[in-house]
């Protein structure tokens, strides 16, 4: 069997840390795509979170369930961008959202994804799961599960897999190169949420957790590489 991964990427990952998109980062992470594309399916789900965060304009006094459709259309965007620096980088690329928006990307099919995918082309997600209160770790694990991957591979910034805590604030902090999703739960590793963590461990669906910072680590991941850490049920 062909290996079809879904990469999550956040959108703190699109803005470098900033709000809006950096776009020399989306293009590296484009050409590290491309350099995979021969040789394993890939799908993507991003997040919004460089544009807007539902749960953080609810405390604002946005209605939070606005503020969740905000942060649908923050993922949307930074799809468009993916698609156009993958399209640059010669992928063919399809969008596929979960609010219809026929001008600028398709509607979420699982099987036509799975087409596309076996046909070469990288297909993004966008919009989330369609519906508020719904966090796009959870989503990452829904798609993988509907298009029949292998892994998912969580992309983190500023750290290269999952430690014990911290260690920007820790400098004993030990990093787990596997562990089960129980640990994971019980010890709060914040490596998702845990209602993607659980979704996972009901289903075995394999989250492997690396660095986005290091050139290359993108590539390497998709080729299944063994990098950052790995999550399992045993």
């Amino acid at each position: 069997m062909f290996r079809r991964v879904l990469l999550k990427l956040s959108g703190e990952s699109f803005g470098g840390g900033n709000i809006g998109i950096d776009t020399d980062v989306v293009r590296r992470l484009a050409e590290e795509i491309a350099n995979a594309i021969e040789h394993v399916q890939i799908c993507v789900v991003v997040g919004g979170g460089n544009f807007f965060r539902g749960e953080e304009l609810s405390i604002a006094g946005i209605d939070r369930n606005r503020g969740d459709y905000m942060g649908m259309l923050g993922t949307v965007m930074n799809c468009l961008a993916l698609q156009d620096f993958l399209e640059q980088a010669g992928v063919t690329t399809r969008v596929q959202s979960a609010i219809a928006m026929d001008q600028v990307s398709e509607p979420y099919i699982p099987l036509k994804a799975i087409r596309h995918m076996e046909k070469k082309r990288v297909v993004v997600f966008g919009a989330g799961a369609g519906m508020p209160y719904f966090s796009t770790d959870t989503v990452s694990i829904q798609r993988a599960l509907e298009t029949n991957c292998n892994e998912v591979l969580m992309a983190k910034n500023g750290v290269d897999g999952i430690y014990t805590s911290d260690p920007r604030v820790n400098e004993n902090a030990e990093k787990l190169e596997h562990l089960t999703f129980t640990r994971a739960i019980m010890d709060n590793l914040e490596v998702m949420d845990s209602t993607a963590l659980t979704l996972a461990k009901t289903n075995m669906m394999d989250i492997r957790v690396f660095g986005i910072n290091e050139p290359g680590n993108v590539t390497n991941a998709l080729l299944g590489k063994e990098i950052g850490s790995l999550v399992t049920v045993e």
